[in-house]
């Protein structure tokens, strides 16, 4: 895991990078992604607020433990996995809003996908 330092995260340790990044992030993206698909936003808004979100995950990372805050690197790997995270939030919403709203059309075919019930 010694490669990754400097790659994904420029901590001394994985664990800070997985807390901050992974962790916190990731879970404040998630959630982002059900609230845009609770509210039947297009995925493109989700993608507008994941760049918000990386910012604030790097700033993070810079007040916490003294990380670079001006990074694009590791802004780049923050937004990412903020994207990985707030994809699968977004989409396993729409899935649910999709098999309960109209059942009479849709049924599911596993936690993020759905399909025709003709």
């Amino acid at each position: 895991m010694e490669k990754l330092q400097g790659v994904l995260y420029e901590e001394e340790s994985i664990r800070l990078f997985l807390a901050v990044t992974v962790v916190m992030g990731g879970w404040a993206a998630w959630m982002t992604g059900k609230a845009c698909a609770s509210t039947w936003r297009p995925y493109w808004t989700v993608f507008l607020y994941m760049l918000v979100l990386g910012a604030v995950v790097r700033y993070l990372h810079f007040a916490l433990f003294g990380g670079t805050l001006l990074s694009a690197q590791f802004y780049l790997v923050d937004m990412a996995v903020a994207q990985v995270f707030a994809a699968i939030g977004y989409r396993q919403m729409r899935t649910r809003q999709m098999v309960t709203k109209y059942n009479w059309l849709y049924a599911p075919l596993g936690p993020l996908s759905w399909r025709s019930r003709v």
